[in-house]
């Protein structure tokens, strides 16, 4: 059964987005949201933003109406990338671009950089790891990169030198934002 998700805030506020029903898909929830870009407001405004995971692409696109610059969904399931193509036409954005593909495939072309990176795998793929390792030569120097994974799962081995700013739990999520020091990548 289709479903709807709100944007919280911005110039799209109110707004709903159209999320089909698909396996796995489980759109961030309101409070994490909330939590969430309530962290990211000093470095919104006129950011970059790659949302890897796409899914409803609720996270981009609440980006984009909190001041976001441009933002890139990835979304391997043709439905999905579909829908939010449609959502983001309903809603006249244009600086959007959605790539129906593979995250670790689009990550392996070239590189552009990002300030924010929403890396929300399907949690069935275990996919964290891989895509943040993948991340290095994407992230613009301080970049955030937000996490979210299970809470009953221990939190993904990530890079290093990405330093927690914030983390949080709420029901069956648990959420970080990192800042990633690109030059002390190895």
């Amino acid at each position: 059964m289709p479903g709807r998700v709100r944007i919280i805030a911005g110039a799209l506020r109110g707004s709903r987005l159209a999320v089909p029903d698909a396996p796995g898909l489980r759109p961030t929830p309101d409070r994490v949201r909330e939590t969430l870009f309530n962290w990211l407001t000093p470095v919104l405004p006129g950011a970059r933003c790659l949302d890897l995971y796409a899914g409803s692409g609720a996270l981009g696109i609440e980006a984009l109406s909190r001041g976001a610059a441009h933002a890139t969904f990835i979304e391997r399931d043709a439905g999905l990338a579909a829908a939010l193509r449609g959502n983001l036409e309903r809603l006249r954005q244009a600086n959007a671009r959605v790539v129906e593909g593979d995250a670790l495939a689009f990550l392996a072309g070239a590189p552009q950089w990002f300030d924010v990176v929403f890396l929300d795998p399907p949690y069935a793929a275990g996919a964290w790891h891989a895509a943040a390792h993948a991340l290095a030569s994407w992230l613009a120097p301080r970049a955030r990169v937000y996490v979210e994974h299970p809470a009953a799962a221990p939190a993904p081995a990530l890079p290093a030198h990405w330093r927690a700013l914030r983390s949080a739990r709420a029901g069956q999520v648990a959420y970080a934002l990192y800042e990633v020091d690109a030059s002390a990548a190895s």
